[in-house]
């Protein structure tokens, strides 16, 4: 039994090795050896890393994307942690619906979130049309506007991270505190506050994280605004001639060492401070019903409908519109840019592929939502019902996927694939769809084995136990008792996992292969050539398909459930 799950393990550290760290530790050795993944070993130590505050456009990437995600961060984290709070104590109809949107907005694919706002500021938007509203482009495009703008689109994630910790309170702690005389918003103060410091901590952190490595806004801004960050740059050195690895592996490890540090600050201020004030005396927070509830739903409505309405709206708005400067007429509203998607106009929108672009993604975030199930249904076995020795490089390898952004992870994937030695023995993936699958898996990997591990937990080790003793082996324990009571997990993980793979943006920039359409890339390509009626067209279609599959697929594989439980019986 040792001998079977110390295999099990092994194997399954050495496949997160190869589709995550090792792509990482490519980036990183290409900084001190340039040439190490082309034939052209030419040691040069550390100088060019100084490079990047010597040349203007590396140094200006840099700090774009660090005050960037500052800015992003802070504020975020603020409206974030003001609506968490309002949501944990009051309850209230839009209370919901800002559940929804705080979802919808992490789903949501951030380019399609830029361009949508692209299309209602900028000189040629929509305000500007309607209402004359000149100081919007200058206001929104420039730094602390795209700080807000960001903001308004990253806030769930500290949101979630908030108000999952006020799902238990104390209250003899604030008692204690107004018997001493303190007023409400004293309590607040100095004994919510603080206790809710890991939770702030830890959104501040994961929306730092997001801003830094989001490849999506600065790819829509480039029509109108010259914002470069590290990920645009990283993107440009690649397919800029000369191709430029050399300046996209710098600009790569300061990315990477910009996360390892926030990760670093977060673990550091986690176990420098004790926060385990939940007791037996803890209680579930009980939401009241506000006094004037109406004040409270339209506020928060009208934020929701800034946040989610605005970049959706507007990029619906446009889909229907057969000329942008026309503004929203009788006369100016058409069909033909949803009907030039599947090419039946015969005008030159069909020489962008989306039809051919969405079978391609389709397939690949299917195969790779399969794939990252099954991997993470193993990796979240071995770190919960074994005692293999490789837990902790596990653990390690499956964070670590998190923290790398899509631009890091597609130029390693460059280094390691794009090998002449590999192509005698077949494995010469580069420029070919089987990259776009291992880049998606790997994408997918650690999202899939959280859900997973959340459901295994519940799942008693004395029932594995009990079949080992048997004689069941590893694969008998997985597929006959602990796939069947995690099954829904399983379902969630694949969806989750097909939703977020078929819109990345930043690998399927970096990997496409020649001649391959990819749907973002046709979706990206057209916003970018000004064809905005066929880049909204073909995001409200491909946002709608994928929604619907997802909701029909998880229908589908509940009935299956309920079937497979009625013929048990």
């Amino acid at each position: 039994m040792i001998s079977s799950e110390a295999r099990w393990g092994g194997g399954v550290t050495l496949l997160l090795f190869i589709l995550i760290f090792l792509p990482l530790v490519a980036v990183l050795a290409n900084v001190v050896i340039p040439g190490l993944f082309f034939g052209r070993v030419e040691f040069q130590g550390l100088n060019l890393l100084g490079d990047i505050f010597v040349r203007p456009l590396w140094r200006q990437s840099l700090w774009n994307s660090v005050s960037l995600a500052f800015g992003v961060a802070t504020l975020g984290t603020v409206l974030g942690g003001a609506l968490a709070m309002i949501r944990a104590q009051w309850d209230f109809a839009v209370g919901r619906l800002l559940d929804v949107t705080a979802w919808a907005l992490l789903i949501v694919p951030s380019f399609m979130l830029a361009q949508g706002w692209v299309l209602f500021a900028s000189r040629d938007g929509l305000m500007n049309q309607w209402l004359g509203w000149e100081w919007l482009p200058t206001a929104v495009f420039q730094p602390s506007g795209l700080v807000v703008v960001m903001a308004l689109s990253k806030f769930p994630l500290a949101y979630l991270a908030i108000v999952a910790a006020m799902e238990w309170n104390v209250k003899q702690f604030g008692q204690a505190a107004q018997l001493c005389g303190a007023g409400p918003f004293t309590v607040w103060r100095t004994v919510q506050l603080p206790l809710l410091a890991p939770s702030f901590i830890a959104g501040w952190t994961l929306v730092f994280m997001d801003t830094v490595g989001d490849f999506g806004l600065p790819a829509a801004l480039s029509t109108v605004y010259k914002f470069p960050t590290l990920t645009y740059s990283i993107y440009s050195a690649i397919y800029q001639s000369p191709v430029r690895f050399d300046m996209a592996g710098v600009l790569a490890f300061y990315l990477v060492l910009i996360l390892t540090v926030a990760m670093a600050l977060l673990m550091l201020a986690m176990r420098r401070s004790r926060f385990d004030f939940l007791n037996a005396r803890a209680i579930k927070t009980i939401k009241r019903k506000p006094r004037h509830a109406w004040v409270l739903n339209t506020i928060v409505g009208v934020f929701l409908l800034i946040c989610l309405g605005i970049p959706i709206g507007t990029s619906t708005l446009f889909s229907f519109m057969r000329h942008a400067g026309e503004g929203l007429s009788i006369g100016n509203l058409t069909l033909e840019h949803y009907f030039s998607l599947f090419g039946q106009n015969g005008g030159d929108h069909r020489l962008l592929g989306y039809k051919e672009g969405l079978l391609h993604s389709l397939l690949i975030a299917a195969i790779a939502a399969v794939l990252s199930m099954i991997i993470g249904f193993v990796v979240a076995y071995v770190l919960a019902f074994t005692e293999s020795r490789f837990k902790s490089a596990i653990q390690l390898f499956s964070i670590v996927s998190l923290a790398v952004p899509g631009v890091v992870l597609g130029i390693g994937y460059i280094f390691i694939w794009n090998q002449k030695w590999l192509e005698p023995i077949g494995l010469h993936l580069y420029g070919s769809p089987s990259l776009l699958v291992l880049s998606a898996v790997a994408g997918s990997i650690p999202y899939a084995v959280r859900m997973q591990l959340g459901a295994f937990a519940s799942v008693s080790g004395s029932m594995l136990k009990a079949a080992a003793i048997q004689g069941a082996g590893v694969f008998d324990r997985m597929t006959q008792i602990v796939m069947p009571l995690v099954r829904q997990s399983l379902l969630i993980a694949t969806l989750t996992a097909f939703g977020t793979s078929i819109f990345d943006l930043a690998l399927a920039s970096m990997l496409q292969p020649p001649n391959y359409v990819l749907m973002p890339l046709v979706i990206d390509r057209a916003f970018e050539f000004g064809r905005y009626g066929y880049a909204t067209a073909a995001t409200v279609v491909s946002g709608g398909m994928v929604v619907l599959l997802i909701v029909v697929l998880q229908a589908a594989g509940n009935w299956i459930f309920r079937r497979i439980d009625g013929d048990r019986r």
